[in-house]
């Protein structure tokens, strides 16, 4: 894409890349359950018994508070091996460092965001005890392949389904050993926190439960103010608003990707599992419930059916993330490109709030196993393009915005239509 378009000065209204999957009404009701005191132990039962086996589910305060508490209840032998997705957020790979255990990449499909089976086969060791495989992008991969390799190899299975949340229809595959949902800020039917881990391992639910109950409650206050932020966000989501906030930040030199994804962040930095060894206080637990019952799923078919439209619109020009032999539910929009500065800067200045950032981040293999390094993984994270993609976003616009990137991919290809650098082009979903 030429440059020269990157040149434009002056106001242009910007529709934001993301907006939280929550409503005002549900916003008045957590301000209104930090109110009131709670009996946390049966709002617990109650949440759990929302999803199909009460007696192996356990909501905690965030994804990483439960895989962190997981960690701790199987007391893996210090330097034991935790193999994960190559492409995870760094908290997981600090929380699994911090247990003294060893994280291994395994690296991603040539074609996608699959972990690859042969990677798989070469990261195993005698060492290897646990495998945490993501599905990303809000698609869901195919698991028999790789649950295959890890009962051969006696592997306790991590699904982690924090970005693929698709009602509970779904929830993990029958031969998952352990199965996470998330509910923060940036997820599908958000309470602004919570996680749900169903562990079918005999024995340890009972100690994880035990655990958690060792753990102080958040503060009902601490929910409040997230409540609050989170509202204060949501009303500078607004187009008018954030049009402000990114021209302002233009003319004053600021980069706006760090102010956006700061205000995603479950997590400030600071001392992690100070954090996240807490048990979710009783307003959180009352907004799960209040999320589950009365959200309208029929969005999820709304956005997949869109997602699938704007992908078709794209498809042989554009390669499209997160394919997947099973389904996608399109929670984010990725696009793949090998020019993505020019690709952002563009779509930014006809008003699309595209992003090259991301919260993920490519696990670094042991320093003897320089083998194991997830170039796949690596290529795919240095070529991907956020799109701004949620329902609030008019057809109008998402026309406007196929169009622009039409234009990128036509200059991947020649007079006769051959590619000339397709970046990862088979990524591309089939519609």
């Amino acid at each position: 894409m030429r440059g020269e378009r990157g040149n434009k000065r002056g106001f242009q209204p910007m529709w934001i890349r993301f907006r939280f999957d929550i409503g005002v009404l549900d916003l008045a009701y957590g301000v209104a359950a930090c109110a009131f005191p709670a009996n946390r132990g049966a709002l617990q039962d109650r949440a759990s018994r929302c999803w199909p086996h009460p007696a192996e589910t356990i909501v905690c305060l965030s994804i990483r508070s439960g895989f962190d508490a997981l960690l701790r209840v199987l007391a893996l032998p210090k330097g034991s091996e935790v193999l994960i997705s190559a492409l995870t957020v760094p908290d997981m790979v600090r929380i699994v460092e911090q247990q003294g255990l060893v994280p291994v990449p395994v690296d991603l499909v040539s074609q996608g965001s699959t972990p690859c089976p042969e990677s798989l086969r070469r990261a195993i060791t005698p060492a290897s005890r646990v495998l945490v495989v993501a599905h990303l992008f809000g698609a869901r991969i195919a698991m028999e392949p790789i649950l295959a390799i890890a009962k051969e190899h006696r592997l306790l299975v991590v699904e982690d389904c924090a970005q693929a949340f698709d009602g509970r229809d779904y929830v993990g595959h029958r031969d998952s050993d352990v199965v996470m949902f998330s509910f923060g800020p940036i997820k599908t039917a958000t309470a602004l926190g919570g996680a749900v881990l169903s562990v079918r391992v005999p024995g340890v639910m009972d100690h994880l439960r035990r655990l958690q109950a060792e753990y102080p409650v958040q503060s009902r206050w601490n929910y409040l103010r997230r409540l609050l932020k989170y509202a204060l966000f949501k009303l500078l989501a607004a187009r008018p608003a954030f049009s402000v906030i990114a021209w302002g930040c233009t003319v004053l030199g600021i980069n706006h990707d760090r102010l956006v994804s700061g205000a995603a962040r479950n997590f400030p930095h600071g001392d992690l599992l100070r954090q996240i060894r807490r048990q979710p206080s009783g307003p959180l637990l009352r907004m799960l419930l209040w999320r589950w019952n009365r959200y309208r799923f029929d969005r999820l078919r709304r956005r997949q059916s869109r997602g699938e439209q704007l992908a078709a619109r794209l498809n042989g020009l554009v390669p499209v993330g997160g394919r997947t032999t099973e389904s996608n539910n399109f929670w984010v929009f990725p696009i793949l490109a090998e020019n993505q500065a020019d690709v952002v800067r563009c779509l930014r200045d006809v008003g699309f709030d595209a992003t090259r950032e991301s919260r993920l981040t490519v696990v670094r293999p042991p320093d003897d196993r320089a083998s194991l390094a997830p170039v796949n993984a690596q290529r795919l994270l240095s070529k991907i393009v956020f799109l701004p993609w949620y329902l609030d976003l008019p057809d109008k616009a998402l026309k406007q915005m196929a169009e622009v990137l039409q234009e990128t991919g036509k200059e991947y290809r020649g007079e006769e239509g051959e590619k000339l650098s397709p970046p990862l082009a088979d990524v591309a979903p089939r519609v």
